[in-house]
């Protein structure tokens, strides 16, 4: 079953048949519960994860407890975050949990180690996806440090209702601040200017946006 979803990274190809029955037997799918816990700097080394089905969140924690998400995988994306024993140059502290239920596939810790270390293909895809990784880190602190929070609130609202195609974005304020970084009074207080100015509604739990284009005037 692992190696359907093997063939999809990149190096597979360019690995021996004596390389493949290796990582196929260091391999396997990994179940993970809505909110569960997969990897944080306090656990085991996990390996390369890729994700099957569902979706992660990668996040930092501020000396307050404050979670800042700095990015997310959905089906088809891999990560080697989760594999900080194998980069030694991943020194700072990330967390990944599970959004919803998924599905992962691991390659343990060691036999990934020692992949990178013998197959050079296998090495350029760690070091191009940890650039990636890391890449997609800068762009959510550069959005946290310089962009207006009323842009970054619309930015998000949009995002989710070009992902689900819907108007009605069920989400708590709470979880809302979750994902763009910030407090839910700050939170609360923009969706209060913008359903004063007609955008959006808010309610228990959901937010139904009224007028996709004025946020998106916003973002421009």
């Amino acid at each position: 079953m692992t190696e359907q979803y093997l063939a999809s990274l990149p190096f597979w190809g360019k690995l021996s048949e004596t390389e493949r029955k290796f990582v196929k037997r260091n391999s396997a799918i990994r179940r993970a519960g809505a909110g569960s816990l997969i990897y944080s700097r306090d656990c085991a080394c996990v390996g390369m994860v890729y994700v099957v089905s569902g979706s992660l969140r990668i996040y930092v924690l501020s000396p307050e407890g404050r979670e800042i998400t700095l990015f997310r995988l959905g089906p088809g994306d891999p990560c080697v975050l989760s594999a900080s024993c194998v980069v030694k140059q991943i020194s700072f502290d990330t967390h990944m949990t599970a959004d919803k239920d998924s599905e992962l596939l691991v390659i343990n810790a060691e036999a990934f180690a020692e992949l990178t270390e013998n197959n050079i293909w296998a090495r350029s895809f760690l070091f191009e996806l940890a650039a990636e990784n890391f890449s997609a880190v800068m762009h959510t602190m550069e959005s946290i440090l310089f962009e207006r929070f009323d842009k970054r609130l619309a930015s998000f609202l949009i995002k989710e209702y070009e992902r689900t195609g819907s108007r009605r974005i069920p989400m708590t304020q709470g979880r809302i601040a979750e994902e763009v970084n910030s407090a839910r009074e700050v939170v609360a207080r923009m969706l209060k200017q913008f359903a004063a100015d007609g955008l959006v509604e808010p309610s228990r739990g959901a937010v139904t946006i009224t007028d996709i284009d004025g946020l998106r005037a916003i973002t421009e």
